[in-house]
């Protein structure tokens, strides 16, 4: 299924900052625009995994303790 997304983005230096505008939670930076591209759709898609209950392939999960 496709979807369409919003990819707000800016420079910081030689670096191209992103994040979807309907997912402010996934974000992502390339060093072009290309790339940011790539590396958000990337991040769109572990987001949605992680959410599902997966564990990314090759990735590791720990409990930690964050006080508020």
């Amino acid at each position: 299924m496709k979807r369409r997304y919003t990819l707000i983005y800016w420079r910081e230096g030689r670096w191209y900052v992103g994040r979807l505008k309907e997912r402010p939670d996934v974000f992502s930076q390339g060093e072009s625009l290309s790339e940011l591209e790539e590396n958000i759709k990337d991040a769109l898609m572990m987001m949605e995994e992680i959410e599902a209950g997966e564990v990314p392939e090759g990735h590791q999960t720990k409990e930690i303790i964050i006080e508020a």
